[in-house]
């Protein structure tokens, strides 16, 4: 059997038996294929024949050069397809009880943001004699100016802009619909692009295909399209390229600007504290007051 007739008939199970959101069959479709092309790197044995060791060998080269967060997430889909593989008698035991456990500790990074510059120069890089230079730059001074994520720019729609009050209403990740203010700048971008650059659409999402069919998006991986392009025209070289940065750095700025770790929670629409705890490891000089002095050592 083929690795590609192999693929194709776990995505039609996690689909049809199991019912599982397209992203989530991305994933785990991903995890299923890159461990069957290191199979077949290695050797040509037949499914029947891998074993543990396999699994070990596979999980263990991967992790020498991916981060912590991403071998969670591709174990997760390959203990799935390994699942699947007993389950359809492809294999004689069930090798999902192989695949370790990643671990990777809460609140263990510091936040990766962009200093004031690096978006000065990604807002300045759009250009504004376009339809794609206007809309990225609304995009990105919502993503930098409200933080918002993509998931809840995918989901903005025509209702959710409020010019009278200057509110611009967010759905989140569980929250219910919050108010937030729509700052002037940011105000002025959304009327540009809805004005010169949307096109008529059935759609009420803000943002809808330029191209046709103008629907909306069906995904938020767009938004994170958009940043990666506006980072390579203004030579932004960033600790990380996805929308998710602009909220590290909206936090980061707050804080260091005298914002409290619930004002910044709040802003960012946080469902836990902890989340906005890992913001606290931010300012080193506040940190610094909290130190012991190390034997010998200087602060």
């Amino acid at each position: 059997m083929t690795t590609l007739v192999l693929i194709d008939e776990f995505r039609g199970y996690l689909l049809t038996e199991r019912g599982l959101a397209k992203r989530t069959i991305e994933h785990y479709t991903e995890a299923a294929r890159a461990f069957l092309v290191s199979r077949t790197a290695d050797d040509a044995r037949a499914v029947r024949e891998w074993n543990a060791a396999d699994v070990l060998t596979f999980v263990q080269r991967r992790a020498v050069y991916r981060p912590p967060r991403h071998m969670q997430q591709l174990c997760v889909g390959l203990r799935a397809f390994l699942r699947y593989l007993c389950f359809r008698g492809y294999t004689d035991c069930d090798l999902s009880k192989s695949v370790p456990r990643i671990a990777r500790w809460r609140l263990a990074t510091l936040p990766k943001s962009l200093s004031a510059e690096q978006v000065d120069r990604l807002l300045l890089g759009c250009r504004r004699d376009t339809a794609n230079g206007r809309r990225a730059h609304a995009v990105l001074l919502l993503l930098s100016r409200l933080g918002l994520r993509a998931e809840e720019l995918r989901r903005l729609t025509l209702d959710d802009i409020h010019w009278q009050r200057g509110e611009l209403t967010v759905r989140g990740k569980c929250h219910g619909p919050e108010p937030m203010p729509l700052p002037q700048d940011v105000g002025e971008a959304l009327a540009a692009y809805l004005t010169h650059d949307r096109p008529p659409s059935r759609s009420r999402n803000v943002f809808v295909r330029l191209t046709p069919p103008h629907d909306a998006y069906e995904e938020p991986g767009v938004f994170g399209r958009i940043v990666r392009r506006a980072m390579r025209r203004a030579a932004v070289d960033a600790p990380s390229k996805g929308t998710h940065i602009f909220r590290y750095t909206l936090a980061t700025e707050m804080l260091r600007g005298g914002a409290s770790l619930r004002e910044i929670g709040h802003l960012l629409r946080h469902r836990d504290e902890d989340t906005t705890r890992l913001y606290a490891k931010v300012d080193l000089l506040r940190l610094r007051t909290l130190a012991l002095s190390w034997p010998g050592g200087v602060l």
